[in-house]
């Protein structure tokens, strides 16, 4: 009797292959009593039909065949035991339950089909269990080949009587080789009169077919992204609320564009709420992996996209002329490698005693003049060669600008992922070998005091980036104010600061980074339609995070996709530190001639205005030149309308020039830029390039910056600049009483001086002079004075003309030493023990466009 065709009502294709090949179930002889044995052999695919809904059988099976006495119930060696083995639990139509039992052993896959109770409206009744195998399309079964007893003995349909144990329930179990998996077995049951004249199909309570994965559990839900089961198995798990179907699907081939296997998982068994989730066995033959997702929010079908999650990762080069949706990215089937942590020390500096170099990593070491081997230039290995020159600056921190993989048309501020360095930064565009050397930077500089941060762009990605994909709904914000951006991050919506949290704890745990710089920080106050949040969730879980509770936290408001800074309320919990724009902005409008004497002092002590609600000024990251906008030494060479933005001044000429007056103003305009910024209390961020006077030439674009060029350094203007910027390090070091507060200046250890002796005239807007004195601690109605030194003067002109400065009277027993005068020539414009002032001296005249620093010695050091 023929038996009827399986009508199934799955709603996903669950998994096929691109290859070639498939395989091909052959039922041994009727001598293996209790089970159906099937072995796997090859079939090329071109013979198959796949196409069509409720396919026919390509024969009659033989009942006499499969009628076979199955084992008891009593009997089975599938009943679980303290060896954990993937059950899977369905209600029937009927009001019973069917109970799948999937066990790997001796090389073999088991099923075991239970049903409990068994109801049957008659008696005489028989149960018959109508199956088949499918990878690519629940409708589409893989043949089955009796015997191979023709042409004409295929089939794709097979029928097994259940058989009745001891304890009232029925069973069937099959066997498969393990050669022959991931596949998914599809079935529902016939109960039959045994005079075969009435017959009735059971299904499970949604009238579908069951359907159970062999090869392919479950998986579990936690964690997302790609992970190792102790069993040996590998674990997906990827979020997406939208996606109306998920493809897993995996390569064995790194240069090919078309996966070898996709595996459509079933929303019954692989999802739980939005998480959509599988395991394989890691024996399987596949290097890399990603998903295909159709979205109901994606307007661009199934793109393959890689894992939001994925932490190793290898670029795709796509073959001339393919496929629009061939990925830029896949995740490779692998751990993060060890590593040897051993000896590594975290400095843990105090925040008020960071001195940050800000740096490119490619731009770093990518020029020739750095004359490291070509696997070595513009890479993580490139830094760990070049340390030195952070030691020769004096700098203890070293800021990253973004590292992750980017898109290469717009730079590093468009990332695709968060979870793994870029591949150009390791040797030969190896993913583990980025991660290595990294990973033996940040040992390296850890070993000579210095610390590592990461800017981190989490506003948004890449314009064609995974996450648009996999679920636009959930991680982006489609609407708000100043976001008519299509990748934008909906920071605050929970799966999308899950990520973000799991990013940051990643890095804290396996890169050992010691702080984050988060750029277009605004964004991270935004909720889910783009309205501003006074108490944002995900601001606040980095504040209290307890993985993060050691690392440095830094706002910073620049905006990358704007190319501007907006400044917002930034709510803080006493733990985020944020990227003064305002000190940028007020320092070169003072040194232009154009800012407020009460602007400057707001600056020099720490931005009050801003910090002064439970932080101090040690979470004021100060900076004057920066990745964007001018160079220091174009912010002194530039002045056109081009540039107004930019609140930079040419000293006389705009661009290049040959007259010497210009020339020693612009010099003497750097080192007053470079003063100011160490002399203020906050922390000092120095940007890659400035101190041996790299120049874009005027241009504001991104990548209009060059690489560093390691011959300027050996320029006079490098020699004097690098170790002017070395002094300052040094100086705040020693004078950390004065120059490195966590905590505001008491009003009795500063003094405000005028011109003329009169106070400061703070707001007009014609006064250009400034002076004032840093006094140190008073104990007991006697002045503090250490090795270290007493009181500070210090000045600033920034009027055409030159001024009579009268110092105020030293301390007892003490003379005023000069310490630095920017407008003196190299070298004598600084100097580590000081210039004693002549005896009886009063007035120091003061050039124009100079700073001054006068540091009280005791008269027995003098």
């Amino acid at each position: 009797m023929a038996t009827s065709p399986i009508q199934l009502a799955v709603h996903s294709r669950l998994l096929s292959y691109g290859s070639s090949e498939s395989t091909n179930l052959v039922p041994a002889s009727p001598g293996n009593r209790g089970k159906i044995i099937c072995s796997l052999r090859k079939l090329e695919l071109e013979g198959m039909n796949f196409s069509g809904i409720g396919r026919k059988n390509d024969q009659e099976v033989s009942r006499k065949i499969h009628r076979i006495k199955a084992l008891s119930a009593s009997g089975v060696s599938l009943v679980p035991t303290a060896k954990r083995v993937p059950t899977y639990l369905f209600r029937t139509d009927i009001g019973g339950q069917v109970k799948v039992f999937v066990e790997k052993t001796n090389g073999k896959y088991k099923v075991l089909v239970e049903v409990l109770p068994l109801e049957l409206s008659d008696a005489h009744a028989e149960l018959v269990m109508v199956w088949g195998l499918f990878r690519s399309d629940a409708s589409c079964f893989m043949p089955l080949d009796q015997n191979r007893r023709g042409a004409d003995g295929k089939s794709s349909t097979a029928e097994t009587p259940f058989v009745k144990g001891p304890s009232g329930k029925v069973t069937v179990e099959l066997d498969f080789e393990a050669s022959l998996a991931p596949f998914y077995i599809s079935f529902y049951m016939k109960s039959q009169l045994v005079s075969g004249m009435e017959s009735s199909k059971i299904r499970s309570h949604m009238k579908t077919n069951f359907v159970v994965p062999v090869g392919l559990s479950s998986g579990h839900p936690d964690p997302l992204g790609l992970s190792f089961n102790p069993d040996g198995s590998l674990n997906f798990s990827l979020f997406s609320r939208s996606a109306k179907s998920v493809v897993l699907c995996l390569y064995n081939d790194i240069a090919v564009e078309k996966p070898s296997l996709e595996i459509d998982l079933d929303p019954y068994v692989n999802r739980s709420g939005d998480i959509w989730h599988a395991a394989l066995d890691c024996s399987l033959p596949f290097k890399t992996y990603a998903y295909r997702c159709k979205a109901a929010t994606s307007g661009k079908g199934e793109l393959v996209l890689l894992d939001p999650y994925a932490k190793v990762i290898r670029s795709v080069i796509p073959h001339q002329g393919g496929s629009e949706i061939c990925p830029k990215y896949l995740g490779e089937l692998c751990q993060e490698p060890g590593y040897d942590w051993s000896g590594n020390v975290r400095t843990s500096l105090p925040m008020e005693k960071l001195i940050i170099y800000r740096l490119n990593v490619t731009h770093f070491t990518k020029d020739k003049s750095s004359k490291l081997p070509d696997d070595l230039a513009g890479t993580f290995s490139g830094i760990s060669e070049n340390w030195h020159h952070f030691k020769d600056l004096g700098v203890n921190a070293v800021l990253l600008e973004p590292i992750f993989p980017f898109e290469e048309q717009k730079g590093p501020y468009f990332p695709w992922n968060f979870f793994s360095p870029g591949n150009m930064y390791g040797h030969s565009d190896d993913p583990l070998s980025a991660i290595k050397s990294m990973k033996d930077m940040v040992k390296k500089l850890h070993a000579t005091g210095i610390e590592i941060f990461l800017e981190v762009v989490f506003s948004h990605t890449a314009e064609d980036a995974a996450l648009m994909h996999v679920d636009n709904s959930s991680y982006c914000i489609r609407s708000g104010q100043d976001l008519n951006i299509q990748n934008a991050l909906n920071c605050n919506y929970p799966i999308v600061q899950q990520m973000i949290l799991d990013c940051l704890r990643h890095w804290v745990i396996e890169f050992h980074i010691d702080g984050f710089v988060f750029v277009n920080a605004s964004s991270l106050l935004r909720g889910f339609h783009g309205e501003i949040l006074s108490r944002p969730p995900l601001v606040e879980a980095i504040a209290f995070d307890p993985i993060l509770s050691n690392v440095k936290v830094i706002a910073d408001n620049w905006n990358p996709l704007a190319n501007d800074s907006k400044e917002d309320l930034f709510p803080h919990w006493r733990r985020w530190a944020e990227i003064n724009m305002r000190f940028c902005d007020d320092i070169r409008d003072f040194l232009r001639g154009e800012g407020l004497l009460s602007n400057l002092a707001t600056r020099l002590c720490g931005s009050g205005d801003i910090f002064s609600g439970g932080r101090g000024p040690a979470f004021s990251f100060n900076y004057i030149a920066r990745n964007f906008g001018l160079t220091l030494v174009d912010l002194v060479s530039f002045s056109s309308s081009e540039v107004a933005s930019e609140l930079s001044w040419n000293c006389g000429e705009e661009g290049a020039t040959s007259n010497n007056i210009v020339l020693e103003r612009r010099l003497k305009q750097v080192r007053n830029f470079l003063f100011i910024l160490f002399i203020s209390l906050g922390v000092p961020v120095l940007n890659m390039g400035d101190e041996c006077g790299q120049s874009s030439g005027g241009f504001l674009a991104y990548d209009a910056r060059k690489s560093f060029n390691w011959d300027t350094l050996k320029t006079g203007f490098g020699v004097q600049t690098t170790q002017f910027i070395s002094f300052l390090s040094s100086l705040r070091m020693r004078r950390s009483d004065l120059l490195q507060k966590r905590t505001f200046l008491k009003e009795e250890n500063i003094q405000w001086h005028g011109s003329d002796q009169f106070p400061p005239k703070w707001d007009d807007l014609s006064s250009k002079f400034l002076a004032m004195t840093l006094k140190a601690d008073v104990v007991d109605g006697q002045t503090s004075v250490s090795d270290n030194g007493g009181d500070l003067f210090v000045a600033f002109n920034s009027a055409g003309d030159s001024v009579s400065v009268i110092l105020p009277p030293p301390p007892t027993d003490m003379v005023w030493h000069r310490l630095v005068d920017t407008a003196l020539p190299f070298p004598g414009f600084f100097d580590e023990k000081g210039t004693p002032v002549e005896d009886g001296l009063l007035a120091y005249e003061m050039k124009s466009h100079s700073c001054l620093l006068f540091e009280a010695h005791r008269l027995a050091e003098t």
